[in-house]
């Protein structure tokens, strides 16, 4: 099915969305769940969508604040020097050169160092304004980051769209008011107000007051 919108900015999540890293957060949070006797699964469903220090606290609620930081900061460094595997998902560069110009943000958990290197490592230009970890307070779900890169670009939150794939962060862009395009099958279960297999499945064109959005959405 097709369906087409409008919107004055695109906000644009990194991992899972603009980039595939499955391979290294693999690598990298399956060896913490291993050195702490966690299971690896039950740690990888937690993490999506959230900083690291705050899926620790889930994981782990009875560890001090400080300590969830502190550790969260090696495996920033850890994941910041391991580009092996990370690859654009299948439409990002076309929709990042449609959007050139035009209103939109990239909100991610990651801080801007990775967020950086990651960008970089899947060949795809950092938009124009970023806000990452070190912008917010609260991690996904938390709407915070979304409200934050809709006020920096001047736009309601109801006049942007969120691109996201996982379940905390399409809850954070519902909690901020805004449209939601769920990316992958998965996303779906998070009910995002449009799903796409990909980001081959999106077009947009300028539009007066802002931009036109078309989906083939997934079925």
């Amino acid at each position: 099915m097709v369906v087409s919108f409008t919107a004055r900015a695109a906000l644009l999540d990194m991992d899972g969305t603009l980039v595939d890293s499955h391979a290294v957060v693999h690598r990298v949070w399956s060896d913490w769940a291993d050195a702490r006797g966690l299971d690896r699964e039950a740690v990888l469903s937690v993490i999506p969508g959230r900083q690291g220090h705050a899926s620790m606290a889930i994981l782990l609620p009875e560890r001090p604040h400080e300590v969830n930081l502190a550790e969260n900061e090696r495996l920033q460094a850890r994941e910041i020097a391991d580009v092996d595997g990370i690859v654009e998902i299948r439409g990002a560069a076309a929709l990042l050169d449609a959007l050139a110009g035009l209103p939109h943000a990239l909100v991610t958990s990651a801080d801007l160092a990775l967020a950086g290197v990651r960008m970089t490592a899947a060949g795809l230009p950092m938009p124009p304004v970023a806000v990452t970890a070190e912008d917010v307070v609260q991690s996904k779900p938390n709407p915070e980051g979304f409200l934050t890169a809709a006020a920096a670009l001047g736009v309601a939150p109801e006049d942007c769209v969120v691109f996201e794939d996982s379940a905390a962060g399409i809850a954070a862009g519902r909690a901020a008011g805004m449209r939601v395009v769920g990316i992958g099958a998965v996303s779906d279960e998070a009910e995002p107000t449009w799903t796409v297999p990909d980001l081959t499945g999106v077009r947009v064109t300028a539009a007066p007051g802002g931009m036109t959005f078309t989906l083939e959405q997934s079925v």
